[in-house]
Order: C-alpha cells, then sequence, then structure tokens
C-alpha cells in the first residue's frame, strides 16, 4: 500500500524493544500502542470523541460482528465505518477467523479468550466462555474445512461462510486502513496434528488474502503455529516470505505466560523490519514483555472488560502490582465511604472529578455512567503507560520502567 509506510525511531540497548511510526493515509500511530476494540464500531460505553480526548491513535472494529450487525454492505453504503462512527483516526479491523476459535473450540475446550491462559483464569476480571442466548453450551458454532469457516450467527442462529476473498470484501466495505489476513485460530489444547493443519490452511488464506484485498489498505500477515516450535517456525518464515504491510502473531499463544514469552523469542528474532502486531494481548505485565520481546502493537478487550467488572486500574505509586495486576476492585464495601479517587496519582478526567465511593454507587446501582467513567479511567490508565514506555525506550531507560512496574 502506497500511503503505509513503518519507520523505526529508536531501539532499546537491553532488549528488542523499540519506537517506531507507522503512518496510514488516516493518520500516524506512534508506536508501541494500546489499540483499543471497539466490537461494533464503538469501544463499549465511549463514543469517539472520548477516544480523541483519552488520546487514542487508532481502534480496532470487529469482521464479524459487523458484518452480521449492522452489516458491512449498509457501513459501505453510510460511507465506512470512519464515517459510521464518526472517527477519523486509523483503524484496525480483523480477519474474523479467531470466530473459529471463540465460536468453536473456545466453546468445546471452555476458554473464554486467546488472552486467558489456561492454568491463570482465575481472578482475571475475563469469565470462562458462557452460553449465548438460545445456544446450547459447550456446542461448537463454528465448522472449519479447507474452503473456509461456516459460522453459526450469535444474534440470530443464522448461518454464514467466510473464506479469504469473503474477509477480504467484508474488511475493504467497512473501509479499515489495516486489515488482517483471513486465518484460523487455534485452541490452548489443540495438538500438534490439528495445529498443524490449520497452519497449512492459514498459509492457503494468506496467499488469497493478498491477492483479493483492496490494494487502499494495508495487510498484515497472520503467523499461526500454537505452542509448537517446528510449526512456528514454519509459519513465521512463510508468512515474512509473502510481501505483507505488517506481521501479526496470533493462535494459541500457550497455556502460560511463559509460553507466550517463548513464542515471541522464537518469532520476533526472524522477523523483519515491518511492524509487528500481537493479537488479543493486553495485560500490564504482558506489555511489558512483549514489547521488550519486539511487538509494536496490541488490541486487547481486556482494560475495558474488567472495568464493566468492577476492576479499576491503580499506579505502582497507589499500590498497584503484580499480585493484584495493578487493580482495585471497586465492588469492595471499604470503598462504600472511600472520599479519595481511585488513583490518588492518575490524571484521569474520572480520578480529578469522582470518588471511590461514588463510583461504587454507581456500580452497585448499575447505573450507565460508571460503565463511561470506569472504561475512561482504565483506557486512560493504560494509554499513558504506553506514552511512559515510549519515552523510555527513546531515553534509554526502559529496563529501568520496566523495573519500576513489575520489580
Amino acid at each position: 500500500m502506497a500511503d503505509f509506510k513503518f519507520k523505526i525511531l529508536a531501539h532499546d540497548k537491553n532488549s528488542r524493544a523499540r519506537t517506531g511510526m507507522i503512518r496510514t493515509r488516516r493518520g500516524d500511530i506512534e508506536t508501541p500502542h494500546f489499540v483499543p476494540v471497539g466490537t461494533l464500531a464503538s469501544v463499549r460505553a465511549l463514543d469517539s470523541a472520548d477516544l480523541e480526548f483519552l488520546g487514542a491513535q487508532c481502534a480496532l472494529v470487529n469482521t464479524y460482528h459487523l458484518h452480521l450487525k449492522p452489516g458491512d454492505k449498509l457501513i459501505k453504503k453510510l460511507g465506512g465505518t470512519h464515517e459510521f462512527m464518526n472517527f477519523d483516526k486509523p483503524l484496525f479491523s480483523d480477519s474474523g477467523g479467531f470466530q473459529a476459535f471463540s465460536l468453536g473450540l473456545a466453546r468445546e475446550h471452555n476458554i473464554g479468550k486467546i488472552g486467558v491462559f489456561p492454568d491463570q483464569s482465575k481472578n482475571t476480571g475475563v469469565r470462562p466462555r458462557s452460553n449465548l442466548p438460545g445456544l446450547d453450551p459447550g456446542k461448537n458454532l463454528a465448522k472449519v474445512s479447507g474452503k473456509g469457516i461456516e459460522f453459526k450467527s450469535v444474534y440470530d442462529g443464522s448461518r454464514h461462510f467466510f473464506d479469504a476473498e469473503k474477509s477480504m470484501e467484508i474488511q475493504s466495505n467497512l473501509d479499515a486502513d489495516i486489515i488482517m489476513a483471513f486465518d484460523e485460530c487455534t485452541s490452548p489444547l489443540s495438538d500438534y496434528g490439528y495445529t498443524k493443519t490449520a497452519m497449512i490452511r492459514t498459509h492457503r488464506w494468506a496467499e488469497q488474502s493478498l491477492k483479493y484485498h483492496n490494494k487502499d489498505q494495508a495487510i498484515y500477515g497472520i503467523v499461526q503455529g500454537g505452542y509448537f516450535n517446528d510449526l512456528r517456525d514454519e509459519s513465521t518464515q512463510f508468512i515474512n516470505s509473502l510481501p505483507f504491510d505488517g506481521i501479526a502473531v496470533g493462535g494459541s499463544l500457550g497455556k502460560t505466560k511463559a509460553d507466550m514469552h517463548e513464542i515471541l523469542e522464537w518469532v520476533i528474532p526472524q522477523l523483519d523490519g515491518r511492524p509487528r502486531h500481537l493479537l488479543g494481548i493486553g495485560e500490564v505485565d504482558d506489555i511489558f514483555e512483549c514489547v521488550a520481546r519486539g511487538i509494536d502493537t496490541f488490541d486487547c478487550v481486556g482494560p475495558t472488560r474488567i472495568a464493566r467488572r468492577a476492576n479499576l486500574y491503580v499506579l505502582p505509586a497507589s499500590g498497584g502490582n503484580g499480585k493484584n495486576k495493578f487493580r482495585i476492585n471497586i465492588a469492595a464495601a471499604k470503598y462504600a465511604a472511600d472520599p479519595g479517587p481511585v488513583d490518588a496519582n492518575c490524571r484521569c478526567f474520572v480520578c480529578e472529578n469522582y470518588s471511590r465511593a461514588y463510583l461504587r454507587h454507581l456500580y452497585e446501582a448499575r447505573e450507565l455512567a460508571y460503565f463511561r467513567l470506569a472504561t475512561i479511567h482504565n483506557l486512560w490508565f493504560i494509554l499513558r503507560l504506553m506514552e511512559k514506555i515510549r519515552e523510555s525506550i527513546k531515553n534509554g531507560n526502559f529496563a529501568e520502567l520496566k523495573k519500576e512496574w513489575l520489580g
């Protein structure tokens, strides 16, 4: 894509961390950066003015969900997703391939999402996948074949089929600036044989995605292979050999965070200078560890989802640490009469104007204002953290910042 460029601005001397600038047709993204997820063309509880106020440089929208509601063809008729949601900054879109996992093996294996590792799912603020209205629990709602993925709609049970050409058509209709090649995302519990079959499909679909994608859009290829060194090596070499604008690391990232770190150690050293995106990861420790291994951008529903479930971020100076995952649970009774802000060291709109007692009251009363205020606070926290990380890499003290936060 002619309008898409990536320039590395600085390297960390002690790790693979780097800062850079992604240039797109709708603006620049300074990296490392966290990409807020707006599944249905909205970061839940916020509007585009909120994203502007928070300093979000971009956002990500969901191909599968927007295809079903309100329909990608309608969005195209209305001027594309930017016009539809009144957002003038770059947009990422996923390929729809993640739904092969989330509607398929995730339901069979009772795994909520890739970023919640099977042995670390307690106290994450992200519950295992529950049953959807009118659908049997544990029932696989996605059928994958060499041709593509047949999905069952989570809204009305209707059937839909995606292949690489269809995914590219939908993403073109959405008019995102950075799109993902069609892929199959496997489960952490998938065996070697299935993971290899899915990887081979992903490679074939990657070539088809390049053939069919809208050339006005930048496109990232996705490295698959699960937690198998030889498959990750094979996938990295194959995807890296194709003329994608960027490279994403996706699929099962193992059963523990240590597994994820090891996968990145396998993959990242083999990649060239194109931007690198990590799909579905976004906890505080993940950000530090993955930036240190060379990741440029992340997307994750975590910060906004945990906000809606009463988990609010706090800085290290306010008691945040690895043990409490840099969070307090605002629903706790001890905050019922607490006149202080969520975080006395935070300068966000919420902390400067509202007390813990008020936010707890809103949460307990299920007032809609809670969801907006909590989401503003958590995204402010994450986006300011990314700013600190960028500055630390430029100033040569990323290791010190990482130690300050993670110990």
